[in-house]
């Protein structure tokens, strides 16, 4: 099973506040307290002649109720954050490849200059991600597939359909099939995945 998504992996691979800090004032010569005052600067904004203090707020992320179904259990949601913190930087690598492979793509001049830019990154890729892919469980994989279509608003089986051919995509979610994974699985932040959103929300926070 952690060879079948070193190579999911790699195949998907192909693809794709600030905030006012205080200011140390000196004290004032005239004064004889020598003690520094700590005091907020505030910027400041002008609306129909008039000035007002301006401040800055952080950003506030609302997120849909939890769904009915979903129940809280706090050591199988240790186990979801350890396995979403695992996974989700290789999501973010297939997020910034798809990128970069897809401009490289379109400077290429022809279909045959473009496969064999496929073929060498596939070589590098394993090169590069195999034995860290190899050491994913079973569910972390199924995690990868979800983050995935998170991060690149495309399921694992269009990616591969995209750039290996509809019968690579047929062959390996038959693949998955076996063992009960779903390559056309779409991430659900509303859904079944709304404990995950919530991780991953943590983490680009930096709160995980």
């Amino acid at each position: 099973m952690k060879r079948l998504f070193a190579i999911l992996l790699t195949l998907a691979l192909y693809l794709s506040s600030y905030c006012q800090k205080p200011e140390l004032i000196a004290p004032d010569t005239a004064e004889s307290d020598t003690v520094v005052k700590l005091l907020h600067v505030l910027k400041s904004a002008t609306f129909d002649g008039q000035t007002y203090p301006l401040v800055e707020l952080d950003e506030i992320i609302v997120i849909a109720e939890a769904p009915r179904d979903v129940r809280f259990n706090y050591r199988r949601h240790a186990r979801l954050v350890y396995n979403v913190r695992r996974v989700y930087p290789y999501a973010l690598i297939v997020r910034e490849e798809f990128g970069r492979i897809n401009r490289t793509l379109e400077m290429l001049p022809d279909e045959r200059a473009r496969d064999n830019f496929l073929r060498q990154y596939e070589k590098d890729i394993f090169k590069t991600y195999e034995g860290d892919i190899r050491k994913l469980t079973f569910t972390q994989g199924k995690i990868l597939i979800k983050l995935i279509d998170r991060e690149t608003q495309a399921t694992s089986y269009e990616l591969i359909r995209d750039y290996r051919g509809k019968f690579a995509a047929t062959f390996w979610q038959s693949i998955a099939r076996i063992f009960g994974s779903d390559l056309r699985a779409t991430y659900e932040p509303a859904g079944d995945d709304y404990l995950i959103e919530l991780i991953v929300r943590d983490i680009e926070a930096g709160r995980l």
